[in-house]
């Protein structure tokens, strides 16, 4: 079995949601005792959030991109970025790390083809929603149409994300909210809707939408199984 180099990239919650779901997936895929081989590095997330707002990005590859290179010295064979947002400095951390991630917008993308879609929603973080880094990847690589909320949405879908979930509590409010914004999403021809940010899956469920929610989380903690456990 490979060991799996978890980098916690946004808040400990949703971490704490990856290493669960991992550990079953390779329990139920080996059986008996087996639990996953995982490496884990959390980072205090106040310091990530102000360099993302200060727009460092730079260094914030450099920084995931040190700590990769610690798991790989530690034994890790690839690395596993707990968050949607950090995979903007995919490249830096692979470069720097010398190891490969195992990038969630590319399980995520092969999901939604499996599913047999061509035009998604996408919610995540202002970053992943108006920025070109992730819906590129999936438009370019799996022919999948992207369209995001209005600018007003986004603000506060990132308000929603920072303000609340990375900080472990939900306003009664959000919800609702949310599930309007998925519906002129969908109002908009969106077949699916992906959660872009790893926090979400804490606030959105499949029974908040009428077309089918794309949990990154799950997905990519699925992929990371698969490929710990492949021969």
């Amino acid at each position: 079995m490979k060991t799996i180099g978890l980098v916690g990239g946004i808040s400990w919650n949703s971490t704490a949601t990856y290493y669960r779901l991992i550990n079953e997936g390779v329990a139920k895929a080996l059986g008996g005792l087996h639990s996953a081989k995982v490496l884990l590095y959390s980072f205090d997330f106040e310091e990530i959030e102000k360099r993302q707002s200060a727009g460092e990005w730079h260094e914030l590859g450099a920084l995931l991109g040190e700590r990769g290179r610690a798991l790989r010295d530690a034994g890790a064979d690839f690395l596993v970025i707990c968050a949607n947002t950090m995979h903007k400095v995919v490249d830096q951390v692979e470069a720097i790390s010398r190891l490969p991630v195992l990038h969630i917008a590319d399980a995520t993308g092969e999901a939604i083809t499996k599913a047999g879609l061509k035009k998604i929603g996408l919610l995540g973080t202002r970053f992943t929603m108006s920025e070109e880094f992730y819906r590129r990847r999936l438009e370019e690589k799996f022919d999948i149409e992207v369209v995001v909320p209005r600018e007003d949405e986004q603000r506060m879908v990132n308000s929603i994300i920072y303000e609340e979930l990375c900080r472990g509590c939900v306003l009664p409010t959000s919800n609702p909210a949310c599930r309007l914004i998925i519906e002129n999403l969908v109002k908009r021809s969106a077949e699916g809707i992906v959660l872009g940010c790893t926090e979400l899956p804490l606030l959105i469920k499949q029974s908040d939408s009428k077309v089918p929610i794309f949990d990154t989380v799950k997905i990519h903690a699925e992929a990371a199984v698969r490929r710990a456990v492949a021969e």
